[in-house]
């Protein structure tokens, strides 16, 4: 047996599948994390779940994704095989298979994300200048003769808008002037229309009251040409009043923010243009009924009017008309030039009021009041003090005779004598004195002062 042996090298610790891919998955999350990604869509599975799984691809690689609940997604509806799209997901692994895979949050056309950064920079731009304020908006024509419109010649919009006008205003003349409404080139013909149909007169056009520039729906690249600023600056200078009818209700475009009126579809449009025929014919008759119970009611009161100056007033001679109406001013005047006098009479009384008053508040003259007051309250004071002295001054000399009579002045005058002690009490008993004190006696007429050569108590 060898006495040492050297130790063995332990073999490394194994992870296991789980752990590895879990390990992968959490580092891709936290490293690669939420991004955008762009690719064709392929294979895609629409489950009963809702959930939704499609390949992502492009020329060299493809990787699997997983949309969860794919109806409350935005974006969902780009999603269809063969569509190149954008989605912004977060990169995973499927534990289950060992599998990489991307979690997508939302989708949009390739190129969407671009364009939407373009309209909100040209938003952006359009509000600062002023061109979205309510303030330079103008209101529509309450009864337009002719109507303008900016549109496609072959769409279902312009066929929508005809109809609804002829069954609304049959009396309102359309003017159509056709420009392409999608693709390259189709910002400036709207453009170039606006300026046409908003000086209808100088290009030989009837002249426009309102103009509605639109088309039908579509996805943002087919509506992006109303997203110009090009059109928006056209329908800015336009002098004519704009509706904007561009795509569907959910569709916004730039133009639609730069009209003076939105309509969220063209026939929305055609309607708020004109008013409607047969409302306004009912308005009309049920206005002109109106009219005429008015004005049958004021005949006929008129009428009685007249009828009775006939029986009265009119039946007799003009002087004896006017003779009350006289006898009335004449007593008017009477009343007015007496009242005249009274109210002058009056004013005279409170002016003389008012000057004795200013008199009577004169600084010398309230000055003298105040000296005259102040002289009263002097004498009246020193006759208080006088009295008050003179009350004391008798209470002073009853208390000296009281105090004269039944102080120990008194009792000295009558023989008596006080004495002291050395301490200079007054001796109240000869126990209290010792042989050799020296004692002070007051007479009535002085004092003596005197020392004991013996002191003795007589007991009871």
């Amino acid at each position: 047996m060898d006495l040492f042996t050297p130790p063995q090298p332990s073999a490394p610790k194994a992870l296991t599948v789980t752990q590895l891919l879990r390990r992968m998955k959490n580092m891709l999350e936290s490293q690669v994390g939420e991004l955008w990604v762009e690719g064709e869509v392929s294979n895609l599975k629409k489950q009963g779940s809702g959930h939704w799984y499609f390949s992502l691809k492009d020329e060299g690689a493809q990787i699997q994704c997983a949309m969860f609940g794919a109806a409350k997604r935005p974006g969902a509806a780009a999603l269809e095989d063969g569509a190149q799209v954008r989605v912004f997901a977060e990169a995973s692994v499927y534990e289950a298979r060992g599998q990489l895979q991307l979690i997508v949050l939302r989708a949009e056309r390739a190129g969407q994300g671009d364009l939407q950064a373009r309209f909100e920079a040209l938003k952006r731009k359009l509000q600062a200048e002023g061109l979205f304020e309510a303030a330079r908006k103008r209101p529509l024509p309450g009864f337009p003769r002719v109507v303008g419109i900016i549109t496609s010649d072959t769409g279902a919009a312009i066929r929508d808008i005809l109809n609804i006008l002829q069954r609304r205003a049959p009396w309102v003349q359309p003017v159509l002037l056709p420009v392409r409404v999608q693709g390259r080139g189709a910002e400036r013909e709207i453009a170039a229309a606006i300026a046409k149909l908003g000086r209808a007169d100088a290009f030989g056009y009837p002249r426009c009251d309102v103009l509605i520039v639109g088309r039908g729906g579509g996805s943002l690249e087919d509506l992006w040409c109303f997203n110009e600023e090009l059109v928006a600056r056209a329908i800015a200078a336009c002098p004519v009043p704009v509706i904007s009818a561009v795509g569907h209700e959910i569709d916004f475009t730039i133009a639609d923010f730069v009209a003076d009126l939105r309509a969220p579809t063209p026939s929305a449009a055609a309607e708020l243009a004109v008013p409607d025929g047969a409302e306004l014919l009912a308005r009309l008759v049920q206005t002109r009924r109106r009219v005429v119970r008015v004005v049958a009611e004021r005949i006929a009161r008129a009428q009685a009017q007249l009828d009775g100056m006939r029986r009265g007033v009119l039946q007799r001679g003009g002087d004896k008309l006017l003779r009350e109406p006289m006898l009335r001013l004449d007593s008017l005047r009477t009343r007015l030039a007496q009242g005249h006098r009274g109210a002058l009479d009056g004013c005279g009384v409170h002016l003389n009021e008012l000057r004795l008053r200013h008199q009577a508040q004169q600084p010398a003259r309230v000055l003298d009041r105040r000296l005259e007051a102040l002289a009263n309250q002097r004498q009246r004071l020193e006759r208080l003090i006088q009295v008050a002295l003179r009350r004391h001054h008798e209470r002073l000399a009853g208390l000296r005779g009281l105090l004269r009579t039944l102080g120990p002045e008194s009792a000295l005058q009558r023989g008596f004598s006080i004495t002291l002690g050395p301490d200079g009490r007054i001796v109240r008993s000869a126990a209290a004195l010792q042989p050799g004190d020296l004692l002070q006696t007051k007479f009535g007429d002085g004092e003596a002062r005197s020392r004991v050569l013996e002191a003795a108590s007589r007991r009871a």
